[in-house]
């Protein structure tokens, strides 16, 4: 599967926890990130993550555009919930994800969640929407 992670620079360190408490399951999927994310993550964690631009000089629209085509499987965006940040950003990939049937975490309660799902095997129904190519 195909993983997205971003999040709000006063969510970055809860992003990184939780890709280390879960690195394992994440391990064995495709992982991309926003700028900043994704370096935080893969220092941490070791694990290979797909660099976009920061969130904030379009990351989180080249994700969008992955997910307009359909190649993004879940979504974790941990957002900062007190105001301090844009959330258009959270807002139009919510949408996205809404339209194109792709799970999508806002919060780290959620994504526990969504990541229990897919170590069980409860998300493989999108690899008939996402097939990997060979």
């Amino acid at each position: 599967m195909n993983i997205a992670l971003l999040a709000h620079d006063g969510k970055k360190e809860l992003m990184v926890q939780f890709c280390i408490a879960y690195c394992g399951i994440l391990a064995s999927h495709d992982i991309c990130a926003t700028n900043t994310t994704g370096k935080l993550v893969s220092e941490a964690t070791g694990l290979p993550v797909t660099l976009y631009l920061p969130c904030t000089q379009g990351g989180s629209q080249q994700i969008g555009a992955r997910i307009a085509y359909n190649e993004i499987d879940l979504v974790l965006f941990f957002c900062d919930a007190s105001g301090r940040e844009n959330t258009r950003d959270v807002e139009a990939l919510a949408r996205l994800c809404d339209q194109h049937s792709i799970p999508f975490a806002s919060n780290v309660a959620t994504a526990e969640v969504l990541i229990q799902g897919l170590r069980r095997g409860d998300l493989d129904w999108r690899d008939i929407v996402n097939p990997k190519k060979k």
